[in-house]
């Protein structure tokens, strides 16, 4: 076997709320009332442009979730089988692996061939002067760097640009072929309804989209084939590989909080608002207590009781992976913990309304069982609430991580993540001259992810909503 699987809490996590996601889509397929919601999402341009970009940061976050431990080379000629390292990477630091092993000495900028400082630097004669040394990946294959790097630069872009179209065309050309055989007309027509955007489903808006996506991943890849595209930090690691890998982080804040706090508020929230009475005191005084202390205190106390016991059992951990992997999950916990509670509310105030209409009091007088209306006719009702309060807190999860990694309460300092980027720069743009790019890869990045998933989440708000959906229809 080459490679070693490993499996870390979050990864197994992760997979978990995959299972799930396919798990409600399944059951969402034989129910009309779920269905309907989401084919006016699939029918919204915005919502579909917006997941075409969220789809390509989740496809790097779970190719970044499939941990292994990578064969050491040669290991098995000395006759006791192969042996492993104890490195823990991913199938996405595999893909990247140029990325990720091409380092340079300490910064140099976008794009560039030489560092970003003069250094001395002695001549075979043995005199020494001040200049800028060329880099050890970046730019290595220029000659004449001065003269050919930026028609090098133009001949990569417009590669990676005409890579695109080709695959561009082949998808668009595949999907208006099975549009075509589906609706049973000649395949020219379709062309010519998806060039006006005469469909059900905007596939011109997914396409466009695709299209440029497609056109910055390519222009992006050939340019660092050969140079450092976002330049590098301090210890001469690419600032790219960096951005792309703390996706995972920021996917895994968002999505594993959720699945945290979504049990504890589904079911105080609806117990709260059902039951009513000293069920409802009680669920009442312990968010309003919970809610009173402030959330930043929380989780400062519980990171650094975890750093407290990470540092009394350094023995328990067979990598700084597994050791930042621990703190990552525990601050999804603690997140989890401090932010069920508005859930709790709008749902106590849902199951309040709830309780009173007409067929809920009709089981309840023919003796049906609380928790069977609870879980046939309170908890479908609810259903539109949580999914919305969901979607909408994802992307203030993914700025509490980079606020609180800012204030060094948040992910490990060895694990990456754009919290992680902006508090490293601070030094940096103190700099003379200012070094910028890890802050602005850091926040472009995550200005990309939070801006779409906003964006999508206003439009699986209004396609849930009653009452939008009502004023629609």
């Amino acid at each position: 076997m080459t490679v070693q699987p490993v499996i870390l809490w979050t990864d197994a996590l992760v997979f978990l709320l995959v299972a799930l996601a396919v798990l409600f889509a399944w059951m969402a397929r034989g129910r009309e009332h779920l269905r309907a919601p989401w084919r006016y999402v699939a029918r919204s341009r915005v919502g579909m442009a917006s997941l075409v970009v969220l789809a390509v940061y989740m496809a790097i976050g779970l190719l970044d979730s499939l941990h292994y431990h990578p064969l050491l080379p040669k290991a098995g000629d000395n006759g006791h089988g192969p042996r492993h390292s104890a490195e823990i990477v991913s199938l996405f630091d595999a893909i990247v692996a140029p990325l990720r092993e091409r380092s340079e000495k300490t910064y140099s900028a976008p794009l560039a061939w030489r560092l970003y400082a003069k250094e001395s630097i002695e001549r075979p004669d043995g005199t020494v002067y001040r200049d800028y040394p060329r880099l050890k990946y970046g730019g290595a294959h220029l000659k004449e760097p001065a003269r050919e790097w930026g028609p090098d630069i133009r001949r990569r872009m417009a590669l990676g640009l005409v890579k695109a179209a080709v695959i561009w065309a082949v998808v668009a050309a595949s999907l208006a072929l099975l549009l075509a055989r589906r609706d049973g007309i000649p395949l020219s027509v379709m062309f010519g309804r998806l060039a006006r955007g005469e469909t059900a489903i905007p596939w011109r808006t997914v396409l466009a989209t695709l299209g440029l996506v497609l056109a910055a991943t390519l222009v992006v890849i050939e340019l660092a084939a050969g140079y450092h595209v976002l330049g590098t930090d301090k210890v001469g690691e690419d600032v790219l590989y960096q951005a792309l890998k703390s996706i995972r982080t920021g996917l895994v804040i968002g999505t594993l909080t959720t699945l945290v706090m979504l049990p504890a508020a589904i079911l105080l929230g609806i117990m709260a608002g059902y039951f009513r009475g000293w069920v409802d005191d009680v669920i009442q005084y312990l968010y309003t207590t919970l809610s009173s202390v402030p959330g930043v205190l929380l989780i400062a106390a519980a990171i650094l009781m975890l750093q407290v016991y990470m540092n009394n059992h350094q023995g328990a951990f067979n990598s700084l992976t597994e050791r930042a992997d621990l703190r990552l999950l525990f601050l999804c916990i603690i997140l989890g913990i401090t932010s069920w509670t508005s859930l709790c509310r709008y749902l106590r105030g849902e199951a309040l309304k709830l309780r009173e209409v007409d067929y809920v009091q009709a089981a309840v007088n023919f003796g049906v069982g609380h928790f069977t209306i609870i879980g046939r006719h309170i908890l479908p009702n609810v259903l539109h609430i949580v999914l919305i309060t969901v979607v909408l807190d994802f992307s203030g999860l993914v700025l509490a991580e980079a606020v609180l990694s800012y204030v060094n309460i948040g992910v490990d300092p060895s694990m990456n993540s754009w919290g992680n980027m902006i508090n490293s720069a601070r030094l940096e743009m103190a700099r003379d001259p200012i070094v910028w790019w890890s802050l602005a890869a850091a926040m472009i990045f995550m200005f990309v992810l939070v801006l779409c998933a906003n964006l999508f989440a206003d439009v699986v708000r209004d396609a849930f909503d009653p009452r939008l959906r009502n004023s629609r229809d």
